[in-house]
C-alpha cells in the first residue's frame, strides 16, 4: 500500500483590524504523494461563486433579513473516507512500542486530496436530511422554503453565510448545526473572506480594505504615490519592452489583485488586461502592475454598496470595443447586470473569436450580458424571487 507522509503546519489567524484572532496549528498529510486509483478516485472543491454571493446579500438587504455567520472548526476532519488511504504516525507523537506501524484513516485530513469532497459531501447529505434543496444553478448554494419562509445558505469551504426572514428558523439551524458538527456562531455578517462588511443605516457596506492594504505591503507599495485611475487610456502593454521578469512573482501579484475585483468593479477591466500576459511578462507589464498597485494605495476605502431601498428588477447592460487587441484584432466584452440598484455581476474579459465588424462585436458582448442574466434568474428562481419585469438589456455603445 501507499504510505501518505505527514507534517505540521501553524499559521497566525488575524482579525478585520489587523489584530491577532488566534493561533493555529494543523496536522496535514502530504497528499502530493497519494496515488490515483489507489487511495483517491474523484476530487472537487465546491465553493459559492463571488456573483452569489453579492446576489444573496442584495436579495437579503433588500427583504430586510437577517444575515449570519458560522466557521467551522476543522470542517476538513468531519468528512468521511470510502477510500483506504494510510498514513505515517504524526511527527512528535511516535509510538515507541511500534515505531514502524502505520495508521489507517477512517476520517479525512487536511491535505488529502479527497478532504474536500468528504466533508462537502458530509455537510451537504445532512443539510438535504433537513429539507434543504441544492441549487442546479450553484451547488453551494441551499435553499429551504416553507408556505411563509425562506432560508438561504452559502457554504466557502468551512464558512457559511446564514440569512432568512424568520430569526428564530435561524436560531434552530444554528442550534441544529453546531449539535452536528463542531461550528462558532459569529454572529452578523461582518467579516467573509476577506471582505469586510460593514452595516449602515442604508444597507451593507463591502469593503477589502485590510487585504488590499496587505497586497500593498507586500510589494512595498504602501507609499506610493497615489493616481486616480488604474489605467492610461493609451497604455503600452501590448507592445512589451524591457527585460524579462520572474513569471511566477508577476502572477502572484496580478492574482492578488484579481481577487480584489470581489467588490471592485473598477480594477476588473485593468486587471483582465494584466492577466493576458502572465505567461511571459516583461518590464512593461510589470509598470503597468504598478500604476495599478498606485491607485490602490489611493482607494483602499472604496468597496460596494448593497442598498436597502431597492427592487427586485433584473437590468444589464454591456459594451465592446472593436478589435482593441492589436495583437490578436480581438474585442473585449463589458458587462454588468443591476439587481435593482445593486451591483451583482460585472466582467471584462476579450472575446474567444475575432469579430468582423462593431456590430458583431456589440452582438457578441450582448450574447455573453444574455446568458449571465438567464444564470442570475436561474438562482433568483431557485432562492424563490419573482421577476416583475424579467431581463431587461440594455446595449450601451460610444459610437
Amino acid at each position: 500500500m501507499n504510505i501518505v507522509g505527514l507534517r505540521w503546519v501553524f499559521k497566525t489567524k488575524l482579525k478585520a483590524d489587523g489584530s491577532i484572532e488566534r493561533f493555529k496549528a494543523w496536522l496535514v498529510a502530504k497528499g502530493y504523494n497519494q496515488i490515483e486509483g489507489v487511495d483517491f478516485d474523484d476530487t472537487f472543491s465546491p465553493v459559492v461563486k463571488a456573483t452569489t454571493i453579492r446576489l444573496v446579500l442584495a436579495v437579503a438587504t433588500t427583504l430586510h433579513w437577517s444575515i449570519k455567520q458560522l466557521d467551522v472548526k476543522n470542517a476538513f476532519l468531519h468528512g468521511d473516507l470510502i477510500e483506504t488511504v494510510f498514513i505515517e504516525q504524526p511527527p512528535g507523537f511516535v509510538d515507541p512500542n511500534y515505531p514502524v506501524h502505520v495508521c489507517r484513516l477512517k476520517k479525512a485530513l487536511y491535505g488529502l486530496k479527497q478532504a474536500p469532497k468528504a466533508w462537502f459531501h458530509k455537510f451537504s447529505t445532512h443539510l438535504l436530511h433537513l429539507g434543504f434543496i441544492c441549487s442546479k444553478s450553484d451547488s453551494s448554494l441551499f435553499v429551504w422554503k416553507s408556505s411563509k419562509d425562506t432560508i438561504l445558505l452559502l457554504l466557502y469551504v468551512d464558512d457559511i453565510v446564514l440569512t432568512g426572514g424568520s430569526p428564530f428558523l435561524l436560531h434552530a439551524l444554528i442550534l441544529n448545526l453546531k449539535s452536528k458538527f463542531a461550528m462558532k456562531d459569529m454572529g452578523d455578517l461582518h467579516y467573509f473572506l476577506g471582505i469586510e462588511v460593514t452595516r449602515c443605516k442604508d444597507g451593507l457596506f463591502l469593503c477589502q480594505r485590510k487585504y488590499a492594504l496587505d497586497v500593498l505591503e507586500r510589494t512595498k507599495m504602501a507609499c506610493a504615490r497615489a493616481i486616480h485611475t488604474p489605467f492610461a487610456q493609451k497604455h503600452e502593454l501590448y507592445e512589451p519592452q524591457g527585460y524579462p521578469i520572474d513569471p511566477s512573482g508577476f502572477r502572484s501579484i496580478v492574482s492578488a489583485l484579481q481577487y480584489l475585483t470581489l467588490t471592485r468593479p473598477d480594477l476588473s477591466h485593468a486587471v483582465n488586461l494584466l492577466c493576458q500576459f502572465v505567461q511571459h511578462p516583461v518590464a512593461t507589464h510589470w509598470a503597468g502592475v504598478k500604476r495599478v498597485l498606485q491607485y490602490l494605495a489611493g482607494s483602499t476605502k472604496l468597496g460596494l454598496h448593497i442598498t436597502l431601498c431597492s427592487s427586485l428588477n433584473v437590468v444589464g447592460f454591456s459594451d465592446a470595443d472593436w478589435g482593441g487587441c492589436p495583437l490578436t484584432r480581438r474585442s473585449t466584452t463589458g458587462l454588468c447586470v443591476f439587481l435593482g440598484s445593486n451591483y451583482v455581476s460585472w466582467a471584462s474579459k476579450k472575446q474567444t473569436t475575432m469579430a468582423r465588424s462593431s456590430a458583431e462585436a456589440e452582438y457578441r458582448a450582448l450574447a455573453s450580458l444574455a446568458a449571465e442574466i438567464t444564470w442570475l434568474t436561474y438562482i433568483l428562481r431557485d432562492i424563490g424571487v419573482s421577476l416583475p419585469n424579467l431581463g431587461q438589456y440594455f446595449s450601451s455603445s460610444p459610437h
